[in-house]
């Protein structure tokens, strides 16, 4: 019986680990239209790994391919960087609502913009 017990508290603990803090796993491959004003702007493609809070991943689109990207989720908000050739430090940030993933971000000397996008199936 003890034994049963001790089992049941591993899983359930188990469990709550691989549960992300935020309740939302960002992990698979998303599609975000970018919009850098007069900048110009194009769709990025994220392919995401999600293990707790972490982020790790990769950023295809018109400024790298298969670039490096790390970030982190918290409390809902999903942050995320990487270098690229052609812009320098890229970051973004913003949140899921209802599977659609939109915010800010930060295109080094390309300036500023927003984006918006959802999982591709």
């Amino acid at each position: 019986m003890r034994q049963i017990r001790t089992l049941s508290l591993a899983l359930g603990f188990l469990a709550l680990v691989a549960i992300p803090a935020s309740g939302q796993d960002v992990t698979g491959t998303w599609v975000l239209s970018v919009d850098l004003g007069a900048a110009g702007g194009g769709d990025a493609t994220f392919v995401f790994v999600q293990e707790g809070a972490e982020i790790t991943g990769t950023y295809t689109g018109q400024t790298g391919d298969g670039v490096e990207v790390t970030g982190t989720v918290e409390d809902g908000v999903i942050k995320f960087s990487f270098v690229s050739d052609l812009a320098g430090a890229v970051s973004y940030e913003g949140a899921i609502e209802e599977g659609v993933f939109k915010g800010t971000c930060i295109y080094g000397d390309l300036g500023e913009g927003t984006f918006e996008g959802s999982k591709s199936s």
